[in-house]
């Protein structure tokens, strides 16, 4: 974690994202919190989750905002994630394409 928040201080472009399969789905949601203990302000770790990550894989021009004409993810979770970065855990609406796949915490198979 002291390896993340030093890179953030010097400025390194950060992207979220796993390659992980070793843990239960979800919990990579965690990276979140780990991020904001390591140093990053949560503006910060929630741009590396969408613009930074968008910039990365060079589709900036399509992913990473919410815009007419793009694509979008679009969450909603309890609070203020800018307040209680923890919240970001705790999704409880997802939708992909404009297809809603998760309402009020029950998720659905369109």
């Amino acid at each position: 974690m002291a390896t993340a928040g030093k890179a953030y201080k010097a400025g390194v472009k950060i992207a979220f994202g796993t390659d992980a399969g070793v843990y239960p789905h979800g919990d990579n949601a965690k990276e979140f919190g780990y991020m904001v203990q390591a140093g990053m302000p949560p503006m910060f770790v929630l741009q590396a989750a969408t613009t930074h990550a968008a910039e990365l894989l060079h589709q900036q021009d399509e992913l990473g905002r919410i815009a007419v004409g793009r694509s979008a993810d679009v969450i909603a979770v309890p609070g203020n994630p800018l307040d209680d970065i923890s919240a970001m855990q705790h999704v409880n609406f997802v939708m992909k394409d404009g297809v809603i796949y998760k309402q009020g915490g029950q998720a659905t198979i369109p």
